[in-house]
């Protein structure tokens, strides 16, 4: 058995050199503003031109994990851009103004779809864990979140992370553990249920976004998460 590796794109060939280091997906963002930004339809197409594997897109236009009425329209109608130009799945997730999961408005946002999604970090943020994670269990097509345990990162959530997943198979089977993900975790996660994995920076040279995705490190990646789950199922 293997793991899933997701890693970021900012351009084709980024896309194109994590396909060729054993990536099974990219997430496409326009920029890593705040986390990450919406991509335009174009590089989305861009994207899915230069690439067989998954493409994932992010949809989100403003700072923080909030939005209305208003820019839901224009999320909608970016999504629908994103999979006319082939996208094969969205990233997205809101909180409201009581730092709860925003149910009403990501439930709307999927509802339209028939493509599969992912909720992003914005759980990290939500004020009560175990309230967010019960919030999406019903949510349409939802069979990822990506997390870190903690706005901070996965250094300091590591142990958020692990404990909900060897606690609930349903969190195990959606958790992709991302937002500075080092080697050393990646066993620890496998030993949890964790099979999926998200990369940005460390798949770059000296970890600069700068810089394109390289092959090589994206491949080092791929070995360590395969050997680790393989190790993982057997025992």
């Amino acid at each position: 058995m293997s793991g899933l590796l997701e890693v970021i794109a900012l351009h084709p060939a980024d896309a194109q050199r994590a396909e060729a280091g054993g990536a099974d997906r990219v997430e496409v963002c326009g920029s890593l503003d705040d986390g990450g930004m919406s991509p335009s339809p174009a590089l989305v197409a861009q994207v899915r031109a230069a690439t067989s594997i998954q493409v994932r897109v992010m949809v989100r236009l403003r700072p923080g994990f909030g939005t209305d009425g208003g820019e839901a329209v224009r999320l909608r109608g970016l999504m629908a851009s994103y999979a006319e130009a082939g996208a094969d799945g969205m990233v997205l997730g809101f909180l409201n103004g009581l730092g709860e999961v925003d149910r009403q408005v990501t439930g709307e946002l999927v509802a339209d779809g028939t493509w599969p999604w992912t909720f992003h970090r914005a759980i990290d943020s939500a004020l009560d864990g175990d309230r967010a994670w019960a919030a999406l269990r019903d949510l349409p097509r939802l069979d990822q979140v990506l997390t870190a345990g903690s706005p901070r990162g996965l250094e300091h959530g590591l142990d958020d992370v692990l404990a909900r997943a060897k606690a609930d198979p349903w969190v195990a089977a959606r958790t992709m553990a991302g937002g500075g993900l080092h080697p050393d975790h990646v066993p620890w996660l496998a030993r949890a249920g964790v099979r999926s994995f998200h990369i940005g920076s460390p798949a770059r040279p000296g970890g600069s976004y700068k810089a394109y995705v390289d092959d090589g490190l994206v491949r080092s990646w791929r070995s360590l998460i395969d050997t680790e789950v393989r190790h993982a199922t057997r025992h």
